[in-house]
């Protein structure tokens, strides 16, 4: 149960969390929340991902987002589920190249993620710099650890996670699949996102995400 409901935090205004980051390129990525007037978008991003895009995003065969999944992407802090879009400009106009949904876990001050990237924008740091930016952000929920899934043939996601510091362990119950994870700890003198500066300065509603006392 939240201090806030979802609607009163579309009211505070969701974009003082987005975020302006810098690519290997040079280019801007934007990472921003995503909100209900995103769903048609987010639904034609998973559409046009290649099949075994979808199938890694996805842990299965689908065409397309589910529904229910949709439904929980789309109301920012529902059930303590968070979902960003990262975009670019591609000739004047917003592109939607990668996504992710991070869900927070108050027990145990962990956050479990999934990520994808459009496949025609993969191979351009994307991937690493929204993966940065989900550490920033889970921890400016309280999570102490970032936890992912992958299926074990998903080479690309396994090599940017190692890349980036996780630890490797084995997904409980599902042998097909691969855990990583890594300790999360930022000094709020040392922050690399707006997201995160914004929390370490007492700016990010943090009873929003807080359970009611």
């Amino acid at each position: 149960m939240f201090a806030r409901q979802p609607d009163q935090i579309l009211a505070n205004g969701l974009g003082q969390f987005t975020d302006l980051l810098r690519l290997p390129s040079g280019k801007s990525l934007t990472v921003r929340f995503v909100t209900p007037d995103d769903a048609a978008a987010l639904q034609s991003y998973f559409r046009a991902l290649s099949r075994d895009s979808r199938h890694r995003r996805l842990m299965g065969a689908a065409n397309e987002l589910p529904a229910s999944e949709l439904d929980k992407s789309t109301h920012v802090g529902a059930q303590n589920i968070f979902a960003v879009v990262a975009e670019i400009d591609v000739d004047g106009s917003r592109v939607v190249v990668g996504e992710a949904r991070y869900a927070f876990n108050p027990e145990n001050l962990s956050a479990e993620f999934g990520l994808s990237i459009d496949d025609r924008f993969q191979g351009q740091g994307i991937g690493a710099t929204m993966l940065a930016n989900l550490e920033c952000r889970a921890a400016a929920l309280g999570a102490s650890r970032l936890i992912g899934d992958t299926l074990r043939n998903n080479d690309a996601m396994i090599a940017l996670a190692r890349k980036l510091g996780f630890i490797f362990t084995t997904t409980p119950g599902d042998w097909k699949q691969v855990r990583f994870e890594k300790r999360l700890s930022f000094a709020a003198a040392d922050i690399p996102c707006e997201s995160w500066r914004l929390a370490a300065s007492g700016g990010f509603p943090m009873n929003v995400f807080s359970p009611a006392i």
